[in-house]
Parts: C-alpha cells; sequence; structure tokens
C-alpha cells in the first residue's frame, strides 16, 4: 500500500506526447497525477476538460499535469478531441498510455492478479483507477485522493491543496479548516514561542496556547 510520504514509485511509459521516464519528468516541479478507469467515460471527459482550463494556474505554482486512462495512447488521442469539442479546452498536458495495466498495479489501483491488458475490461472492471495523486519536488507523494467513478472530482479543490502545501512546506506553519489563499495560518506546535517571534515579529492571536494563528506569509 501507498502511503503519504512514501516516494511515488517511478515508471517509463508511453504518453500522448511520447515516452517518459515519471522521475526525469518530475524535474524540479510539483506534479499531479491523476487517473481515470477507461476512454470516452462521461464523467471523465469533462474532469480533463477542467483540468485543461486550469493548466495555466498549475503552472503558476511550478506543478506539471499528467493524466492517465487505462486504454492505448492511440485511444487517448481520439478521446482529446472529443474532449476539446464538449468542454471547451484543449488537452495540451501528457495522457500515460497504461495498456499492460502496469502503472494502474504499480500505484495499488488494481490488484495484482488483474491481468496484463486493458482489452476487454470496461470502466466498471477499472472502477477504482480514480485517484489523485500530487507528488512534490522531492518526488515524494502529498496526497491522495480516491472518488467513486459517479462523482466528478473537485479540482479546485487540488489547487487549493497545492497552495496549502507550498506555503507550509516553507514557512512552518499549518493551514485550518476550509482555508482560502489570504486567510490566516497555524504556527506548527513544534515551533516555540521564541521561535515564532523571530517568524512572525507582529505577534499572534491564541484562543488557546496550542492554537497560535497569524496572517498569511508572503
Amino acid at each position: 500500500m501507498l502511503r503519504i510520504n512514501d516516494e511515488a514509485p517511478n515508471f517509463s511509459a508511453e504518453t500522448t506526447q511520447g515516452p517518459i521516464n515519471f522521475h526525469e519528468w518530475i524535474g524540479d516541479s510539483w506534479a499531479i497525477l491523476f487517473s481515470h478507469p477507461k476512454d470516452f467515460t462521461p464523467v471523465c471527459t469533462t474532469e480533463l476538460g477542467y483540468m485543461a482550463g486550469l493548466q495555466s494556474e498549475f503552472a503558476k505554482r511550478n506543478c506539471k499535469i499528467i493524466g492517465l486512462s487505462v486504454d492505448p495512447v492511440t485511444s487517448h488521442s481520439k478521446w482529446a478531441a472529443d474532449i476539446e469539442e464538449t468542454q471547451g479546452h484543449a488537452v495540451t498536458y501528457p495522457m500515460i498510455g497504461d495498456p499492460a495495466l502496469s502503472v494502474a498495479k504499480l500505484y495499488n489501483m488494481l490488484p495484482a492478479d488483474a491481468g496484463d491488458t486493458s482489452d476487454g475490461r470496461t470502466a466498471a472492471t477499472n472502477a477504482t483507477v480514480r485517484t489523485v495523486f500530487v507528488i512534490g519536488p522531492d518526488k515524494k507523494i502529498k496526497l491522495m485522493l480516491s472518488y467513486p467513478m459517479s462523482t466528478g472530482r473537485n479540482f479546485d479543490e487540488i489547487l487549493r491543496v497545492v497552495d496549502s502545501m507550498q506555503i507550509t512546506a516553507k514557512h512552518k506553519v499549518a493551514t485550518p479548516v476550509n482555508w482560502k489563499p489570504g486567510d490566516d495560518v497555524i504556527i506548527l506546535p513544534a515551533v516555540s514561542d521564541d521561535e515564532a517571534r523571530e517568524r512572525f515579529p507582529g505577534g499572534w492571536k491564541a484562543p488557546k496556547p496550542y492554537l497560535r494563528t497569524v496572517p498569511q506569509p508572503e
């Protein structure tokens, strides 16, 4: 089983933009790998199109996007035309072809005994291939989020989570419930009051000694 802070398994694969080595493709960026159970499925069509519309926002955050579907790259390319026609955004990020199910198995989205071909498989038999992985520049998994096939994923939330993780990685803070960029943040419990005074000379609010909030650092 994969867990947060595990190294994201590396792999080589064909994509709609040519062959990649996953870790090399990530480079010094953040990355989002989001998977789909089959091409030409309705909910996933809306998701891929919405992510295409958000791609520039993720790029501002040094975050790359890559999709995966348990079908060949040739099928992805045909699906991309439908996505642009119906969703109004061209998919310009790569989509991984996984016809041997190797990446889906590597990321524990399908069991080892699922076979070795996507031929004859339906979206229902691939229902568990519906996960979002956010991966840091250190190649560690920062978030895993799995959805049922019938529920479209909230990619505005993924953008919010990337904002939170990038701020908290830099400033020794955490973000509270329903935090949005610009809201107050929480000083980590591991930061002593003395260190906090150096880091946050403007002071903080503390309704409880363990709950210290400050304006979001720049």
